[in-house]
């Protein structure tokens, strides 16, 4: 099992990972905290993948891809925090003046589940945010003190993954996802 994560430049691989099932509904393509909400509830049918596709072109794109010889099996949404919907989320505290990048979604195919996807996809995660210069990556998982947690609910991590890699609790927030709080969890990158 050879496990590759890179970006996410791919729209073909993006839309196989987190795309609507139907082309034209107007739910994820993990859109709601990498663009603002007018934008993201403006978005119908065609237009959000059209966006997702700009996304994946720019530098840097919209996240990272997991793969599994060769074929797209997880999703990792990351990118500097001050072009997300974080920069002016209440709920989430700023630690520092630092130009953090965010780490806050993840998706794992059935069929795919418990190999391991998840680490990988944390850890090419923060290779990519160190290459393209971050001082620091931050996420928000939920903080479920080992308690089950709905797999719906479960695409922001938690807090025992992100500890797995490296990352501290830095603070706090007033999010809460499917009853657990939600903690901010920081690496350093410098």
């Amino acid at each position: 099992m050879a496990i590759q994560v890179r970006p996410a430049t791919v729209f073909e691989d993006v839309a196989a990972l987190v795309g609507p099932k139907k082309p034209t509904s107007n739910v994820c393509f993990c859109l709601s905290y990498r663009v603002g909400n007018k934008e993201n509830n403006a978005l119908r049918g065609h237009e959000r993948a059209d966006r997702v596709r700009e996304l994946c072109a720019q530098d840097p794109p919209p996240g990272v891809i997991a793969y599994l010889d060769g074929e797209p099996v997880g999703w990792a949404a990351v990118h500097p925090r001050a072009d997300t919907s974080f920069a002016g989320n209440r709920l989430i505290p700023y630690v520092d003046d630092l130009d953090v990048w965010s780490l806050w979604c993840f998706r794992v195919r059935p069929g795919h589940r418990k190999q391991g996807l998840m680490h990988a996809l944390i850890a090419g995660a923060v290779d990519h945010a160190r290459t393209s210069g971050a001082p620091a990556i931050e996420g928000y998982p939920v903080d479920n003190a080992g308690d089950r947690v709905n797999l719906t609910m479960a695409y922001v991590g938690t807090r025992r993954l992100f500890e797995s890699a490296g990352f501290e609790k830095a603070a706090d927030t007033g999010s809460v996802l499917d009853g657990f709080p939600r903690v901010l969890m920081r690496k350093s990158l410098a």
